[in-house]
């Protein structure tokens, strides 16, 4: 049975698809008021969660929410926000969920209202990995504008509760970080899944490994990994740093080749 949060808030979430939703899932069950808006009706899902779901993101607003996130995808964030009555989110506590930081930090400063307070976050699991708990796994965030510190703690609170591993950390340093943990991640199993690699009948434990690698970050959508490399200045050079290591590999493995055909004469 959940503990119930001491200090209950009423959440609004921008975006109530699949990680919406299983945000929604959790936070209701700590006993938050949940609301959420989407492009597509998800008014029968949210009753099912025991949340509501508003098709106008007026009338989500209009139910009073102490935070309001934006659980879009990276490539939508700036349409999401040209429609969104912006002005709304006057006093309130925004929160990001997005898997780059620098970007939504940037976006969100330059328009939100002044008296908005803005938490960058990235929970670093989803609905596979933290199905049946969130215990240990890392929940970075950024107090990237905190006035009101006593509502940003309430909200950082839901996250102790569920015994995630904090982390606090700045947004470029998350990018940094991410461009050579989740986006080399994701890349190497794309190039693992244009290779068609198949389980056999004599996996080794490391292949086992990549094979799940290969699962799991090709269940994501393109547009998430595209949103990964556009979104993070960082995932260029990781790429040109990936292509380098292959040159130097295939030029070692030839070296040793013509070395081995030398020694032969």
């Amino acid at each position: 049975m959940e503990t119930p949060h001491p200090s209950p808030l009423r959440i609004a979430i921008v975006g109530f698809g699949n990680f919406g939703q299983f945000l929604a899932q959790r936070f209701v069950r700590q006993g938050h008021q949940v609301v959420g808006s989407s492009r597509t009706d998800y008014s029968a899902v949210a009753q099912t969660i025991g949340a509501r779901y508003y098709a106008n993101v007026n009338e989500m607003m209009d139910v009073g929410p102490d935070v309001v996130i934006f659980a879009t995808s990276i490539m939508s964030l700036r349409k999401v926000l040209d429609h969104f009555p912006i002005d709304r989110l006057a006093g309130l506590l925004v929160v990001d969920v997005l898997s780059v930081k620098s970007y939504p930090h940037e976006l969100f400063l330059s328009i939100l209202p002044e008296s908005a307070d803005l938490l960058c976050t990235h929970p670093m699991f989803g609905p596979e990995s933290g199905r049946e708990t969130w215990e240990g796994l890392p929940f970075v965030y950024d107090r990237a504008r905190i006035r009101n510190s006593d509502r940003c703690d309430r909200f950082l609170l839901l996250w102790e509760m569920e015994k995630c591993s904090m982390v606090p950390l700045s947004c470029a340093q998350h990018d940094e970080y991410a461009a050579s943990t989740q986006f080399i991640t994701h890349t190497m199993g794309r190039v693992l899944g244009e290779l068609d690699v198949k389980s056999t009948p004599i996996n080794t434990r490391g292949y086992e490994s990549l094979l799940g690698v290969v699962n799991t970050t090709c269940k994501d959508s393109f547009e998430l990994y595209y949103g990964l490399y556009k979104y993070n200045s960082n995932a260029r050079g990781q790429l040109d740093k990936l292509e380098e290591a292959l040159r130097m590999l295939r030029q070692r493995l030839q070296a040793m080749e013509e070395q081995e055909k030398k020694s032969r004469l």
